[in-house]
């Protein structure tokens, strides 16, 4: 790669699929039902049209029947069940996720991120927005013909982000008739009910073919006070650990108490008390032990699973201008609205971030003097409505033309795609309105407290006063005007525009014994620009919303790319195909310089019943705009602290020990409210300990415009075999294995810490600072390229058609991905070892799914498992402690909890009705399964597995064709 300087810088989740392996069963099939003349197709993984559709690189195709027969209602829903599919990496069960891209549905293939899975429409890109996702809820179900997954990568033909893979959603053509579909669904808790509806309009002229399609998809939220997983931070463990003195019960600091540790150190009004007067408070019981005390539970307020609305318009056309030329256009809109509900935001006094003590001339203060309080805003939850309308429109002129007896195929066409997004949000608190409400007020004489003083009022129409610690009555949080003035409506925006022009030629170069010498070759410009503009508001660092500055820029390439396919060997003796493909793609950027990717691959056929296939291949991912471009923001980070004398590192390394002892003052001597443990620990919000990996500090990440692209290289050796012995069964298995360089990638809080401590680079302990009891209180981390990711496993499928019988005609498909290797190593430094994240965290080992399908005349019905292996993590509770005596990579022991394994099981039936019409009813997760817990909370806001089903779900489907 060459670089240049930069010039600036109780109900179910939807039927599982039933999968066919399309390449395995297409060779089954084809030996028993003889030769059949088929036209020359593009098959994704080469730009080569040929009439064979297998190739060397692993495909698993969803055809429209598959989608038809399942629950899930998009795409993406979809594409999360496969098994070659890692957990969510930004899933709807984190409520606390910010900026645009929460709300959309990211697949991450092979755990690598979903910003290293490229989406292809109908062969050409789908977009991205500012932080280079693609969102497949902006792709309406019912248009899809079908969907075909290339599991390796694909830069040298495709580009930036094809490095985990390729998703090619094909959009139904050709269609003739009308059909609307009718879906409806809910948990058996009675909640999260979704409801879709379709319309699909097709007609076909001599020259000509024109499909309409609208969609309208409603999914009600899931609180988390309804599921038994998410009623607490930490279920499963005493019930008074998962509530918080931070609360709808406010309460301030004990003048008479200057130690903070003590349980009289903060202070509640009694029941019916005077706030202005101190002898009307009482000591605040902080919870622990069994007690609840004078504390809440901020997991009654927040949503599991964020409501959504999508209403998506898509058209196709197609038209025949000569015999040799044809016009093709698709265009689209989608509108994707959600809604998100946090507990109201814990406003703390003294934090860092806030800094709003009571005025000592406040009328309600007790004390006389500048007074820290604690409450947070449960009168008003924290809401965000986010909306995104994704135009897309593509165009291209499609031809063929002979030169002698070569056949050569065209395109050249134009391709546009626009988001534009807004957030709405409420909840967080004003920060100059509460210093004004707790500054200085006197009781007038009407008998009302006003703001200001007796010389100098403000007007009642300009200030309410407030005091933290009343729950009712006007100078409460249930005052409307209050609420109106500590409650701003912040508004942010966003857009991300993308300008793609290309041109293609492929065909037959010459004809060698073997066959064809097939080639490909294109050009293409592709122009990307992003802007995302915070609230101003928000921006000031005047509310207790997260802190952000604007992200804008863009950045141009120009590429060209070369792929030749070339047989070798043909109908020998050990030999029946033996061909190679070759493949080369150069980029430039304007922003960091050019690079070039190739692949290699082979597939050889030994005999009829067996094809052997391996691939090596280059790749790469641009940064994105919000990668080069994003502002400066605050971030709620979870971390691990390794000074933690409980449960970090220096537990059980003296060294680490040692270094924290330097840093943290009294450290064998703190002692922490509601812990029997001497040293210390790492506290979260409203000083509690943090389980989880919980912090109450905001702090800082930001871009870096001298990132470069990461690159990679991945390799994958496999076989297909369809035996003639055993007519319809196909069975495939390929070993893969991908290595990313040059990460793109942001220091993680846990990561400075660790390479502080752990690793003793001094360097890395610049990033941050501590308060006077050891807590981290500021910390900046930015992008940048260090180490490198690798992963590797196998991914073994199995399709079984079996003879019918008089009982009807029996499927089985079996496809399992095993992770057998995934490390990172998150930096360049010589003195670090590679992290594993294989059974860790969301990295399941083991993801299988399997479907028993059975159909006889107009009747039909499926049965599908869907496997996830268990996972490790980092102790939080001593009775969850199955793996006392782990010892990681560093030698360091790290006590560990092993979750087991869970299998959800799908059923559905269905029924051809004679008047053209399909029912069809399911039952997801019939045995309504609940996952274990996983308090770490890898993928999600909650102590479980974002890729676990959340409950058991019921649907019903009614498809009507005309």
């Amino acid at each position: 790669m060459n670089l240049c300087t930069p010039t600036i810088r109780k109900g179910l989740l939807p039927a599982a699929i039933v999968f066919a392996l399309a390449p395995v069963a297409a060779s089954a099939q084809d030996q028993t039902q003889g030769t059949t003349e088929l036209d020359r197709i593009q098959v994704t993984g080469s730009r080569i049209r040929k009439v064979d559709v297998e190739n060397a690189q692993p495909i698993q195709t969803i055809s429209r029947t598959d989608i038809e027969n399942q629950g899930f209602q998009s795409v993406g829903d979809i594409l999360q069940n496969l098994s070659t599919t890692g957990s969510p990496t930004l899933s709807r069960s984190d409520p606390l996720s910010s900026g645009e891209s929460p709300g959309g549905t990211y697949v991450n293939m092979r755990n690598l991120g979903p910003e290293r899975t490229l989406v292809l429409l109908n062969g050409r890109r789908l977009g991205v927005n500012n932080d280079g996702l693609q969102d497949l809820a902006t792709i309406p179900s019912s248009m899809v013909e079908r969907i075909e997954v290339l599991k390796d990568g694909a830069s040298s033909l495709y580009g930036s982000d094809a490095v985990a893979g390729v998703i090619n959603v094909i959009t139904r053509r050709n269609f003739e008739g009308a059909q609307a579909s009718a879906y409806y669904g809910q948990y058996g808790e009675g909640d999260g009910a979704i409801q879709s509806f379709d319309l699909t309009i097709g007609t076909q002229g001599e020259r000509s073919s024109i499909v309409f399609g609208a969609q309208y998809d409603k999914e009600e939220p899931v609180w988390a006070k309804d599921r038994p997983f998410s009623r607490f931070s930490a279920p499963g463990q005493d019930e008074s650990e998962n509530y918080t003195t931070v609360g709808a019960i406010g309460n301030i600091r004990n003048p008479n108490q200057p130690d903070s540790r003590e349980s009289d150190a903060w202070l509640v009004l009694r029941d019916g008390g005077d706030p202005t007067n101190l002898a009307d408070y009482r000591p605040q019981v902080s919870p622990g032990g069994g007690v609840i005390g004078d504390s809440s539970n901020a997991a009654e307020q927040m949503m599991v699973k964020t409501g959504m609305e999508r209403t998506s318009i898509f058209t196709s056309a197609d038209f025949e201008l000569t015999d040799s030329i044809r016009l093709v256009t698709d265009a689209s809109f989608n509108r994707r609205e959600t809604n998100v509900q946090v507990a109201g935001y814990p406003l703390q006094s003294g934090a860092v971030d806030t800094q709003t003590p009571m005025s000592a001339d406040s009328y309600f203060n007790p004390t006389g003097e500048t007074l820290d309080f604690r409450r947070r805003g449960w009168e008003v939850p924290r809401t965000t409505d986010r909306r995104l309308d994704t135009y897309r429109f593509s165009t291209a002129l499609e031809g063929s033309f002979e030169v002698g007896e070569k056949l050569f195929d065209w395109d050249a066409g134009y391709l546009f795609t626009r988001g534009d997004a807004t957030v709405r949000a409420r909840g967080d608190f004003n920060k100059l309105a509460v210093r004004q409400a707790l500054g200085p007020s006197f009781l007038n004489g009407n008998g009302v407290v006003q703001c200001g003083t007796p010389d100098a009022p403000i007007a009642l129409a300009d200030c309410t006063p407030w005091s933290p610690v009343l729950s009712e009555g006007q100078y409460s949080l249930a005052n409307p005007d209050i609420q109106r003035r500590f409650f701003l409506m912040e508004n942010a925006t966003s857009e991300t525009t993308t300008h793609n022009y290309f041109a293609n030629l492929s065909g037959s170069l010459a004809t060698l014994p073997a066959g064809d010498l097939g080639f490909a070759a294109g050009v293409e410009n592709r122009r990307v620009k992003g802007r995302y503009s915070p609230d101003a508001f928000a921006q000031t660092g005047n509310s207790t919303n997260l802190a952000a500055q604007e992200t804008s820029g863009g950045y141009s390439v120009n590429e060209a790319y070369i792929e030749l396919d070339i047989p070798l060997l043909a109908d020998l003796p050990g030999a029946q195909e033996l061909a190679v493909n070759v493949a080369s793609r150069y980029s430039d950027y304007d922003v960091f310089g050019d690079t070039t990717n190739s692949k290699a691959s082979f597939r050889w056929r030994p005999i009829d019943d067996l094809l052997v296939r391996g691939t090596w291949a280059q790749g790469f991912r641009a940064p994105s705009v919000s990668d080069l471009y994003g502002g400066v923001g605050q971030t709620f980070d979870r971390y691990a602290d390794p000074c933690d004398t409980a449960r970090g590192a220096a537990a059980n390394n003296p060294e680490v020990y040692a270094r924290c002892a330097q840093d943290i003052a009294n450290y064998a001597t703190i002692t922490n409210p509601g812990s029997n443990h001497v040293g210390y620990q790492q506290l979260g919000q409203g000083g509690l300990l943090a389980y989880g990996n919980q912090t109450g500090t905001p702090f800082l990440s930001g871009s870096n415009p001298d990132l470069t692209p990461e690159e990679s290289v991945s390799r994958s050796l496999g076989f297909v075999y369809s035996p003639q012995f055993v007519t319809g069964l196909g069975v495939s298995l390929d070993w893969w294995k991908t290595r990313i360089d040059n990460v793109v990638t942001a220091f993680t809080a846990s990561g400075i810490l660790r390479d502080c401590y752990v690793y003793n680079i001094e360097a890395q302990c610049e990033y941050f600072t501590r308060g006077d009891n050891g807590v981290v209180n500021n910390l900046t981390r930015f992008g940048r390229n260090a180490g490198y990711w690798e992963v590797e496993g196998y991914d073994l499928e199995v399709n079984y058609r079996l003879p019918e019988t008089s009982v009807g005609t029996f499927g089985v498909n079996w496809a399992t991905t095993y992770y057998s290797n995934f490390e990172i190593k998150p930096d360049s430094t010589d003195n670090t070892t590679p992290q594993a994240q294989v059974g860790f965290g969301g990295n399941f080992r083991i993801r299988s799914v399997a479907s028993l399908n059975w159909d006889m005349g107009d009747f039909g019905a499926s049965w599908t498992a869907r496997y996830l292996s268990g996972v490790k993590e980092e102790c939080y509770y001593d009775d969850a402690c199955n793996l006392p005596d782990y010892v990681d990579r560093d030698g360091n022991a790290i006590p560990q909890n092993k979750t087991g394994s869970a299998t959800f099981n799908d059923v559905q039936l269905r029924w051809n009705a004679p008047w053209n019409a399909t029912i069809a009813i399911g039952v997801n997760n019939v045995f309504d399964k609940v996952g274990p817990l996983v308090y770490t909370q890898p993928t999600t806001g909650f102590s479980y597995q974002a890729a676990h089903d959340i409950g058991r779900f019921t649907y019903m489907k009614y498809q009507q064709r005309f």
